[in-house]
Formats: C-alpha cells, sequence, structure tokens
C-alpha cells in the first residue's frame, strides 16, 4: 500500500500526532497546557516536544507571567504541511473501510 508509505514516522506516535493537531487548530499553546490535555508526564511531554521541534515541526517561545515561566509552542509551516500530508496518507490508508 502506497499510503502506508507516505506516513511520516515522526507523527506515528500518538502523542507527537496529538501535539500536531492541536496546533493546528489553535495557533498557540503551553506546555502546561498540552500536560493537561494529553495526561502525560513532564519527561515524556518533554521528549515528543523536543522531537518535534528537531524536525523543524513546531517552534517555541519563552515568555514570563506574574515571574513565572511559560514555554509557548506553535506549529511551523514545515509541520503544517506534513501533517497535512500524514493526515491525508491516514485517509487514505482508511478509505476502504468506510
Amino acid at each position: 500500500m502506497k499510503a502506508l508509505t507516505e506516513l511520516d514516522p515522526v507523527l506515528e506516535h500518538r502523542v507527537r500526532l496529538a501535539i500536531s493537531v492541536m496546533l493546528a487548530k489553535y495557533e498557540e499553546i503551553s506546555f502546561s497546557r498540552f500536560k493537561e490535555q494529553l495526561q502525560v508526564t513532564d519527561g515524556n511531554l518533554g521528549a515528543q516536544l523536543r522531537r518535534l521541534e528537531e524536525q523543524g515541526y513546531i517552534a517555541l517561545r519563552k515568555d514570563f507571567v506574574e515571574r513565572k515561566p511559560i514555554t509557548w509552542y506553535r506549529l511551523t509551516a514545515t509541520g503544517r504541511e506534513a501533517l497535512n500530508k500524514h493526515l491525508q496518507a491516514l485517509r487514505q490508508l482508511i478509505a476502504p473501510v468506510d
């Protein structure tokens, strides 16, 4: 199946896929909001975010609110393109089941 070869290995991990989908829907999301929504540990979330950042799929910015550091993440153009291709491959893969 050609669709299998078009799946993005970086986005095959459920947490990385969820992060990308959430960022496609909302412009920016904070680390704490991801943690709350995805219910994963700090270490796991940090590792998944780092992998996406290393691929160039997400970008981050650091901010301070009431002297507390907050890290915000957004999807890059590269990340959006990769997500769209991955989702298209998933649609092709499951189409015969519909």
